[in-house]
């Protein structure tokens, strides 16, 4: 079949798929503890995607242009049953990058192992901090940055590599850690990627004033360690990279407030309950669950979904702050990041 098109030229290849929208973390920048400290914020069980359900949804999307499958959450190691779905998706024809994003907190040895086996391709985890004591403040459950890197550990022994080590910076939570962590994966082979604080969800209490841009980020490392910019891997990587003159490996930043990468987002996001999401800040989307459950074959779905992204011209992070406020969307935990 052929690729599907968006109105802005762009392809549908990459599917993030969030497993669950409960974590057992609550970071401020995502879901602060005192809004969502209640189970009564999250779905029931029932209405969350099955593995089956979730299968068919990208046999079905693979043949228009899918190809990479990115796990997320909440926290998706959460889902017992993440093993047989990751088995599954290596086998669907189509699929050569099954990747996984984790707080980390659940990550044992056995469970890298298992995740690896199971055929997944690699691995991202979030570590906003090097001092345990901040961030326990940032996570709001006072888990230790030692575990983390020890989960870091734990994934490069069972071969989960390269692994990304993903930071979101905020002025006044964290800034003062972007040197140290860069220090800290240096020579290790890992890629650690500082990402812009985004207005992500309607509980942050974004503002600009807060954004580290990605400029200033660079400088900061820079006048340590001198940096140069590779190109990007692939077409759509959101992150642009920087390789250390000295060798010692390299760094992303994810600008999506500075420098919008709007014009190559190649990104769909299937939330936990099923509903379909073509840009990060989308208020509505469509739920491919009811398809299904109404007795819909994988036909329907493809179609329904080369449909929508046919009409598809989102670019919220160009058009931010143009015009009018922003309509209230989804929190990140719902949709997956």
């Amino acid at each position: 079949m052929t690729p599907v098109m968006d109105q802005l030229n762009r392809p549908l290849r990459d599917l993030r798929i969030s497993l669950t929208d409960r974590c057992n973390f609550r970071c401020v920048y995502c879901m602060p503890k005192e809004i969502f400290g209640s189970p009564t914020h999250f779905m029931p069980s029932e209405d969350t995607m099955t593995v089956d359900e979730i299968l068919t949804v990208v046999r079905a999307l693979a043949p228009i242009g899918v190809h990479k499958v990115r796990l997320t959450g909440g926290e998706p190691l959460l889902r017992r049953d993440i093993a047989p779905l990751i088995e599954g998706l290596t086998h669907i024809a189509g699929i050569d990058d099954v990747a996984l994003t984790t707080n980390g907190s659940l990550l044992s040895r056995e469970r890298a192992q298992a995740l690896r086996e199971a055929g997944l391709s690699r691995i991202t985890v979030s570590l906003d901090s090097l001092d345990s004591g901040r961030f326990g403040r940032i996570n709001g459950v006072g888990f230790g940055a030692d575990r983390v890197l020890r989960a870091i550990d734990h994934a490069d022994e069972a071969g989960l590599r390269p692994i990304k080590i993903n930071v979101v910076v905020k002025r006044g939570m964290n800034d003062e850690d972007v040197v140290p962590l860069a220090q800290h994966f240096r020579f290790s082979g890992h890629i650690v990627r500082f990402i812009e604080y985004m207005d992500v969800g309607n509980s942050n209490g974004w503002t600009r004033q807060e954004v580290v841009p990605a400029q200033e980020i660079l400088e900061r490392i820079s006048r340590q360690w001198p940096l140069h910019a590779i190109d990007r891997a692939y077409y759509g990587e959101v992150a642009t990279r920087y390789a250390y003159d000295d060798g010692g490996g390299e760094i992303g930043i994810i600008a999506s407030v500075s420098q919008p990468f709007c014009r190559t987002c190649t990104r769909a996001r299937l939330a936990a309950d099923g509903r379909l999401f073509l840009c990060l800040y989308a208020n509505h989307g469509l739920s491919l669950r009811d398809i299904l459950r109404q007795g819909g074959t994988e036909a329907d779905i493809r179609n329904a979904v080369a449909g929508l992204w046919h009409h598809r011209s989102d670019r919220y992070s160009e058009l931010r702050g143009r015009g009018d406020r922003r309509s209230p969307h989804l929190e990140m935990f719902q949709m997956g990041g």
